[in-house]
């Protein structure tokens, strides 16, 4: 059976329910962000018992199909942005939601807005924003480096957004040695 998981968002989380979903005598064939197949296939009891137990961790079952949907793009988006095995992020996001989820983009949006209380552009933009301090908190890649990797036109580009999200420019952000970073499943 697939179980639909709330606020999976790295590594560290899929371990988590792993040990949470055998501690519960199920058998993991397979997990990833936001989804586990289990066997045997769990009664409503050991649903209920499963969801209190991922409740207490911080994880939600999700059971309707359009909660499942959002689910999908908002863990597609973190590991684009947060896990990508590309040295830059030169994507079009819009395309690669849609042809991954085989939906038209402009229903994935509809659909995430109304769910989320925000676009999904100023989702990735969020999650771009994380991803660029934990970037300048590392201090191995100076702002151009950066706005490259991230996707930016242009080191200016990336401050102005930067500044709009946060407050603050990103030189600001590093002479602060602030560790004012947002936790994936808070944004």
């Amino acid at each position: 059976m697939l179980l639909s998981i709330k606020n999976m968002v790295c590594d560290r989380c899929i371990s988590v329910v792993e040990q949470q979903l055998q501690h519960l005598d199920l058998v993991i064939e397979e997990i990833s962000l936001g989804e586990a197949v289990v066997s045997p296939n769990p009664s409503e009891e050991k649903l209920r018992e499963i969801s209190a137990a991922l409740k207490v961790l911080g994880f939600e079952l999700i059971d309707k199909d359009k909660d499942k949907l959002v689910e999908r793009i908002k863990n597609m988006i973190i590991e684009l942005v947060h896990h990508s095995t590309q040295p830059e992020m030169h994507i079009v996001f819009s395309e690669v939601l849609g042809d991954r989820l085989n939906k038209d983009y402009g229903y994935l949006s509809r659909l995430f807005s109304e769910s989320e209380d925000t676009t999904i552009e100023k989702f990735i933009i969020q999650q771009k924003i994380e991803k660029v301090k934990e970037l300048i908190q590392y201090g191995e890649l100076n702002l151009n480096e950066i706005a490259w990797q991230m996707g930016y036109s242009s080191s200016a580009h990336l401050s102005n957004q930067f500044k709009s999200v946060t407050g603050i420019t990103p030189s600001e952000f590093k002479s602060l040695g602030t560790k004012d970073r947002k936790p994936l499943d808070k944004i």
